[in-house]
């Protein structure tokens, strides 16, 4: 027997052996199977879970939408009282004519009135100027001759600066800026107490002194 035929003939009775052993011991035949099949099947990837992917939260309350320049909250002043609207009106360094019209027939007309007289005064004023019936601006209203017996010669009289004067300013621009509403809306004319008129006109108020009529 030559040396080659030894080796193969030794290598055969080796695998002869450990196949006696195998069928003699289960638990090696059986790790000899897994092995086997492991070499022999594709692996499969796992899926993997991510723990850094944020949730999505639901129901989640919204914020509202800005609002346009054009929606925004009005910022206009709201006073509490009559009293608050005048006191809260500067004087300007520069009365306007129309201003200073307004304000010389509250001072003349009502200057001892109270607030809401003085108001009601300047809204005749108001009403007659944009009635139709009379003129149409403050001033010529004021002017008519036969309407307002402070006027001299179609010019409304200086008046220094003194509290009531100021106070009759105030007023005036409260009116002209209707910041307030007058107890004596739609007011048309007025007198003092105690004149007998000549006229049968619907009355609308009586504040201090003065009973207005439309």
């Amino acid at each position: 027997m030559s040396f080659s035929n030894r080796v193969a003939s030794l290598a055969a009775f080796s695998l002869a052996i450990t196949a006696l052993i195998g069928l003699g011991t289960p638990g090696f035949a059986q790790d000899l199977g897994r092995v086997i099949n492991a070499q022999s099947q594709p692996s499969v990837p796992q899926p993997v879970l991510n723990p850094a992917v944020a949730t999505t939260v639901t129901n989640a309350p919204s914020l509202p939408d800005a609002k346009a320049d054009d929606e925004q909250d009005d910022d206009s002043v709201a006073y509490g009282t009559l009293d608050a609207a005048v006191a809260a009106q500067a004087i300007p360094d520069t009365i306007d004519e129309e201003l200073q019209c307004m304000a010389g027939a509250i001072y003349f007309e009502a200057k001892g009135e109270p607030l809401s007289g003085q108001l009601a005064v300047a809204e005749v004023i108001l009403n007659r100027s944009k009635s139709g019936r009379f003129p149409k601006t403050v001033c010529s209203v004021v002017k008519q001759p036969g309407q307002f017996s402070f006027v001299r010669g179609g010019r409304v009289p200086t008046v220094s600066q003194n509290k009531q004067y100021r106070t009759a300013l105030a007023v005036a621009r409260v009116a002209l800026a209707d910041v307030w509403d007058s107890p004596a809306s739609g007011a048309m004319y007025f007198h003092a107490r105690g004149v007998a008129a000549g006229w049968h006109r619907e009355q609308v108020a009586a504040i201090g002194n003065h009973v207005f009529f439309r």
